[in-house]
């Protein structure tokens, strides 16, 4: 697995789509600090300040019938890290979104292309709200953090690497 960082990025997943028209590796990571232009499901915004985790992943090929829940097993997958490691009890409002006490904490954004009836790519975006102290009055009554629930800091090393080690299962298992 290769991670590329990044201070600043308009969104990982436009990054993620440069790096594969140059190098389709399976796996290779674009993660930014802070994105300008983060994006979510339908084109929404994604808050994405410095301080949350912010990651697209290049898939290994997929078979086209998979595709439909490629999204749901990476929420899963998400929810279970937070709930292993902070004891939190994450809520997973399908098709791609992770709750805690209510508001979004997580958000899953997958994209492919598709030729022939066939994958050519498959492009996974995930953001996590980890170390943010507030939100803008638009989404205060919508969105939280790690931080805000827990009341302190997390490791955003930490959880990339468990989330990741969840993707590798889920394909591994194939």
């Amino acid at each position: 697995m290769k991670i590329l960082e990044f201070e600043k990025v308009d969104s990982t997943q436009k990054k993620a789509k440069e790096l594969a028209q140059k190098e389709k590796t399976p796996w290779l990571v674009a993660l930014a600090k802070e994105q300008t232009k983060g994006r979510g499901r339908k084109g929404n915004f994604w808050y994405s300040p410095k301080g949350g985790l912010y990651f697209s992943v290049i898939l290994p090929q997929i078979d086209i019938d998979n595709l439909q829940i490629l999204t749901f097993l990476a929420s899963f997958v998400v929810a279970k890290t937070i709930k292993e490691n902070f004891k939190l009890e994450p809520f997973i409002k399908l098709p791609n979104d992770v709750y805690l006490r209510g508001k979004k904490v997580a958000g899953i954004l997958t994209e492919n292309l598709i030729c022939n009836k066939k994958v050519k790519i498959s492009i996974m975006g995930i953001g996590v709200n980890t170390n943010l102290d507030k939100f803008p009055k638009e989404l205060k009554e919508k969105a939280t953090s790690l931080k805000i629930e827990l009341g302190k800091e997390v490791d955003n090393q930490k959880i990339l690497r468990e989330i990741l080690k969840g993707l590798q299962e889920i394909f591994q298992k194939d």
